[in-house]
C-alpha cells in the first residue's frame, strides 16, 4: 500500500504557476510521479516564443530520506525537459522531449503537452526501505539559463520570466 501526502511549500511558490494533482505511484519496479503545472505565460515571454526564441522548460524530483543526526540522504534524483518553439513559416509550435517531436496548430496545445507529467519514474523500488519515511521535493521552472545569452542578460529582474514552482510529497509505505 502506498501513502502519501503533498505539502505545499508557499514560499517557494511564483504567483504566475502552480502544481497540481501531485501524486506519487508505484509500478512493478519503480517509483512514478505525476502532476499538472498551472501557469499562463506572460507576453514578454510569448512575445519572445513567436519571434522564434525556443523555451525550455525543467522538472525535477529528488527523493530524500529524513535523518537526524545529519542532513537528509539523497535517495534518488530525476529530471525532465521540455523545448517548446514556434515555427513563423509553418505557423506552428513544436514541442521537443528527449528524441521526440511533436507539432500542434495553437499555443494552448503546445502548453498543454508541455504542462503535464504522469508515469514519470523518478527511482527505483530497490531504493526504498520498509516502513521509512521519505519526501519527494518536485520542481518546475522556465529554464531561462537555456535562453541565447543577450536575452539572459537582458531579462535579469524581470518577474515575467520567473516561472517556477515547487512543491514536497511526503511518502510513506512504498513496498
Amino acid at each position: 500500500m502506498l501513502a502519501c501526502w503533498c505539502v505545499w511549500s508557499g514560499a517557494a511558490l511564483a504567483a504566475s504557476i502552480q502544481l497540481r494533482d501531485v501524486e506519487v505511484g508505484r509500478s512493478e519496479e519503480s517509483v512514478v510521479l505525476g502532476f499538472q503545472a498551472e501557469f499562463v505565460l506572460p507576453k514578454a515571454v510569448e512575445d519572445a516564443l513567436l519571434r522564434g526564441v525556443p523555451l525550455h522548460f525543467a522538472a525535477e524530483a529528488t527523493t530524500y530520506r529524513p535523518r537526524w543526526y545529519w542532513r537528509d540522504e539523497r535517495i534518488a534524483r530525476a529530471t525532465r525537459t521540455w523545448r517548446l518553439a514556434y515555427q513563423p513559416l509553418t505557423r506552428r509550435y513544436r514541442v521537443t522531449f528527449g528524441s521526440l517531436n511533436q507539432h500542434y496548430e495553437s499555443l494552448s496545445e503546445a502548453l498543454a503537452a508541455v504542462r503535464s507529467v504522469s508515469r514519470w519514474r523518478i527511482a527505483d523500488i530497490g531504493q526504498f526501505d520498509p516502513g521509512e519515511r521519505y519526501y519527494i521535493e518536485v520542481r518546475y521552472r522556465l529554464d531561462t539559463s537555456q535562453l541565447p545569452r543577450p536575452l539572459q542578460i537582458g531579462i535579469e529582474g524581470q518577474a515575467d520570466w520567473d516561472l517556477s514552482a515547487e512543491s514536497t510529497v511526503i511518502v510513506q509505505d512504498l513496498q
